[in-house]
């Protein structure tokens, strides 16, 4: 009867891991219900789009994007970054001004990391998070993580279920019945995941909600404009820039110098 053990250990992840999806799915509509009004009057600044978008590195990658289009800032294809122009218009700026250093001249991934855990994008951050646009760093297990789990104990169930069919035969212990009893947990499971997809809110690492709401008003394309190439580039990261020399600087950002 070593297949009972085997049946247990399934229900026991298929009933953790739905029994978390569905707490954390109240969770997250209760906090959806608390910071609805968030959204209504709040316009998003670049960098708060692309902090809900991408996190601080995205912040980091928006701050570069914008001042090499200015001329102020000169990202090489080679994947330095050379300041030329050192008064930074706000803090951002100043923060990746700051991160390149005295010298004036660095890599763009060092670049990019410092200013990405510069107390600005921190103070940012904050705000979003204060204004219920933003997921709380450290919250615990969000919509994301649980439906994850779920899969994953649907996947261990298949496995226990395998294996305790391919146990030597016992008297009076049909294979088919077997199967059928382990056939329950991974219902279970499937139907957990066929009830996330259909009926909890999309889940993000950085916007909540509300935040994802707000983002999904913002142009998806740039139209020429100055503002909606980098609101582009603010949603959908280094990948939206058209420009082969700028893309090129974020290709190689992580290879050494060239002499």
């Amino acid at each position: 009867m070593f297949w009972v053990l085997l049946l247990l250990l399934a229900w026991a992840f298929a009933g953790t891991a739905c029994t978390r999806l569905c707490l954390t799915a109240v969770r997250a509509a209760a906090v959806e219900a608390r910071d609805a009004p968030a959204d209504r009057e709040h316009q998003l600044t670049l960098y708060e789009a692309a902090f809900l978008s991408g996190g601080p590195a995205r912040v980091a990658d928006v701050t570069l994007v914008s001042m090499a289009r200015q001329r102020r800032l000169l990202l090489a294809h080679t994947g330095w970054a050379t300041v030329v122009d050192p008064r930074g218009r706000d803090e951002m700026e100043r923060s990746v001004i700051g991160a390149i250093g005295p010298e004036g001249q660095s890599r763009i991934a060092p670049v990019r990391a410092r200013a990405a855990g510069a107390e600005a994008v921190g103070r940012l951050a904050d705000g979003l998070v204060r204004a219920g646009l933003a997921v709380p760093e450290g919250a615990g297990t969000n919509v994301g993580t649980a439906v994850r789990q779920v899969r994953t104990a649907a996947l261990t169930v298949v496995a226990l279920a395998v294996t305790a069919l391919l146990l030597p035969v016992q008297t009076g212990t049909p294979r088919l019945l077997v199967g059928l009893w382990f056939a329950l947990p991974l219902t279970l499971v499937l139907s957990c995941l066929a009830l996330a997809r259909f009926e909890v809110h999309p889940y993000s690492r950085w916007a909540s909600p509300a935040g994802q709401r707000l983002l999904s008003t913002l142009p998806g394309r740039p139209d020429g404009d100055e503002r909606s190439f980098l609101t582009s580039v603010a949603v959908r990261g280094v990948r939206a820039v058209g420009e082969p020399e700028l893309r090129a600087a974020f290709a190689h950002r992580d290879q050494p110098r060239r002499e």
